[in-house]
């Protein structure tokens, strides 16, 4: 995972430059979300220091605050401009009891994050 400042969404294709950028037709996770709020829980939750747990561990593409990711499941959106479409939740698995610490999987469960689809061409960048 590498951090960036800024992102290029393409419609229907993901992020330029990700793993998955034109996986396939109608691909349901070409954006991944995760939540700044939920990421600050766990490592209170676990007693797990930000220099060795960063929100890459995560393998979500963005951090956001200040929303509930699950209201977006099945409904449209908009982040700066560029619209998506929410498909699912990124369902955690075993590998977050591995790369973030045992027990992380079921605790993340109904918290992993957004999977989602670009609906528009744009550029997401931090603020």
């Amino acid at each position: 995972m590498v951090e960036m400042d800024r992102i290029e969404c393409l419609a229907g294709l993901g992020i330029k430059g990700d793993r998955f950028f034109d996986f396939k037709k109608d691909y349901k996770g070409q954006i991944t979300f995760f939540s700044a709020e939920v990421y600050e829980r766990l490592l209170t939750e676990f007693n797990l220091p930000k220099e060795e747990k960063p929100p890459s561990v995560f393998r979500r593409n963005v951090i956001l605050s200040g929303v509930d990711l699950n209201e977006w499941i099945g409904v449209p959106f908009e982040i700066g401009g560029v619209r998506f479409q929410g498909t699912g939740e990124c369902t955690p698995c075993y590998w977050m009891n591995e790369a973030v610490c045992p027990g992380a999987e079921e605790w993340l469960m109904g918290l992993g994050g957004l999977r989602a689809q670009i609906l528009t061409d744009g550029i997401l960048e931090v603020r």
